[in-house]
């Protein structure tokens, strides 16, 4: 392995790579610097997030510009805020012995005024998200016709958001006489389009293979009902006391739920998505960075440029739309040569996805169990434990309170003291988990009945209120908050019938409450009948929703066809309790 001093860089560089205690490069540094400070072709480097890229384009990129002069000489595409500024300060730092060296960052949700200043001061090398840069060409306040590098950083993500019109307009401002640098995680089509159009003869450098994981990364995956995901995640972030990790997810409302949901339960995290401002997203990801904050909650599009130090854990509580987005967010942690484990939680329908991941990153994943009580109560008494064993005691600052304490505590043992304080410690915690069921979905017997499958649930309300009733799972979700003020996690599985639905609940007194606030209402001028699952007989049941919905269903047959043939038949359920169908005239 060569030594930075070996790659042909200069003297201020090395100064500065000594200063910020860079000891050996990665792969992709070792072979992407010497290439770039030689050669002044094209060139495209594949590699995992974390493994070094910015240090890869960046070190070489001050070398070849000239900062004697004002101009604008190179500009850096990035897709996000975070690591559009990211970038920035790693190319200060590495400029840091560099006489007259001006790095200046552009991006929405800053004063696009101070940032016009900040050029104009001359600028020669700019780092833009291409939103804001298109903002800057428009307004004619930054020069492009100067660049004789333009590197595209994170290219597939760029496309993934959308900027393919906007980078397309960003490189037709920039001379044809110029090197272009292309950064990027995986190939796509719309990656090879870019190269194809913008780059000439590109000199190609894929490190490690290319869509791959990294190797230092476990890939875990937990089976669950959908309805049991986020007593999951409770499970594994109190199975993992010392984590400090980021949990995915598609939306950002489940985003900002699931984070919700955690602070309420006692947790220390937070959310980042792309409803928040600027100024909120500083705060979140500086007391993240300062570890004040120990689980991120975030979308994929907030967590691109997340460059934090020590992700022990990567929760993906939604698997992504996208393969390609798996590399990305589990590339959050392991980084810098350390390892991490990354955790999906899957349901049965998501269990083929899990196999298309594998075959694209080329990585096994481990089918593993959501920790029981037993497993959480081991390792948050060994982590506290390890707490009061490892604390710093500040002798001088408690040498007043040690005499009445010991007093005290004078007639208690040893063993007496220990289980007092694990008690005390532990209160939350034991009744959080006294009778906790196990989640974990049954894979040797997936065909098993609906009761034995629901063997774990929470208890379940039968309403006669359906689909037919225009009703679907989220006006059902609606119906049933309006009406009891309970809070959206206390509500479980929604299953809708055509005129009836069962609904699931967290616990029995959110069920008691939905009971008494619905019985004798009305919808839509029918008598809102609900009842426990199972309390009430099946053929009863049938026989008061046949009598309730006979009338509705005769009052205009047009509603209820399924299919009509050409002689005026069609299909429609016998009784609206059963899915069977019969031919019949259009009346009932």
């Amino acid at each position: 392995m060569l030594s930075f001093p070996e790659l042909g860089l200069g003297e201020k560089i090395l100064k500065a790579i000594e200063a910020l205690g860079f000891q050996q490069p990665t792969p992709i540094q070792e072979q992407a610097i010497p290439l770039l400070l030689a050669d002044h072709s094209d060139f495209i480097g594949l590699a995992q997030t974390g493994t070094g890229k910015t240090a890869a384009f960046g070190l070489p990129l001050i070398e070849k510009v000239d900062f004697n002069s004002r101009d604008t000489q190179a500009l850096i595409l990035a897709p996000t805020r975070e690591l559009c500024v990211q970038i920035t300060d790693d190319l200060v730092r590495y400029s840091k012995f560099t006489p007259g060296a001006n790095v200046v960052a552009v991006y929405g949700g800053a004063s696009i005024s101070t940032q016009i200043r900040q050029i104009k001061r001359g600028a020669q090398i700019v780092v833009a998200t291409p939103g804001r840069l298109i903002d800057l060409i428009t307004r004619k306040a930054v020069v492009l016709q100067t660049i004789r590098y333009v590197v595209l950083d994170e290219a597939d993500e760029m496309l993934n958001m959308g900027f393919q019109e906007d980078i397309d307009d960003i490189l037709s401002n920039t001379p044809k006489e110029k090197n272009v640098w292309l950064f990027s995680a995986t190939m796509p089509a719309e990656v090879k389009r870019i190269s194809a159009n913008y780059m000439k003869h590109p000199k190609e450098l894929t490190v490690g293979k290319q869509n791959s994981g990294a190797d230092n990364i476990e890939h875990h995956y937990y089976v669950v009902h959908e309805r049991d995901r986020y007593h999951a995640l409770k499970r594994i972030l109190d199975s993992t006391p010392e984590i400090f990790g980021v949990v995915f997810c598609r939306t950002k409302l489940d985003t900002q739920r699931i984070a919700e949901n955690l602070v309420k339960d006692g947790y220390n995290a937070d959310a980042i998505h792309g409803d928040l401002s600027q100024q909120q997203r500083d705060k979140v990801m500086g007391r993240y960075r300062n570890r004040n904050l120990q689980v991120l909650v975030a979308t994929d599009v907030a967590a691109r440029g997340i460059d934090v130090r020590d992700i022990t854990h990567v929760i993906h509580y939604h698997l992504p739309d996208e393969v390609e987005n798996y590399t990305h967010r589990s590339g959050r942690t392991a980084r810098a040569g350390k390892s991490g484990i990354s955790i999906a939680l899957v349901n049965m329908r998501e269990k083929d996805k899990i196999r298309q991941i594998e075959k694209k990153i080329n990585r096994k994943f481990h089918l593993s169990k959501v920790p029981d009580a037993g497993d959480i109560g081991e390792q948050q008494l060994m982590h506290f434990v390890k707490k009061i064993h490892d604390v710093q005691v500040n002798e001088k600052a408690i040498e007043k309170f040690i005499g009445p304490v010991f007093a005290e505590l004078i007639d208690l043992s040893k063993d007496d003291l220990i289980k007092r304080i694990v008690s005390i410690e532990f209160s939350r915690f034991l009744e959080d988990y006294r009778n906790a069921p196990d989640i974990n979905v049954d894979l040797a017997h997936p065909g098993k009945s609906t009761q034995e499958r629901y063997r774990n649930a929470g208890p379940r309300m039968f309403i006669n209120l359906g689909t037919a009733d225009g009703l679907d799972k989220g006006t059902m979700l609606g119906y049933l908050l309006d009406g009891t003020n309970l809070d959206k996690s206390k509500i479980g599985k929604i299953d809708m019938k055509p005129v009836y639905s069962f609904i699931e609940f967290e616990d029995e007194e959110s069920l008691e409450i939905t009971l008494n606030a619905f019985d004798g209402e009305f919808y839509n001028n029918r008598k809102v009948r609900v009842d426990r699952s199972g309390e009430k007989d099946k053929k009863e049941f049938k026989k008061d929703y046949k009598k309730d919905f006979k009338r509705d269903f005769k009052k205009d047959t047009r509603e209820v066809f399924e299919k009509k043939d050409k002689k005026g038949w069609g299909e429609k359920p016998v009784n609206p309790t059963d899915g069977k169908k019969k031919k019949y005239k259009s009346s009932w």
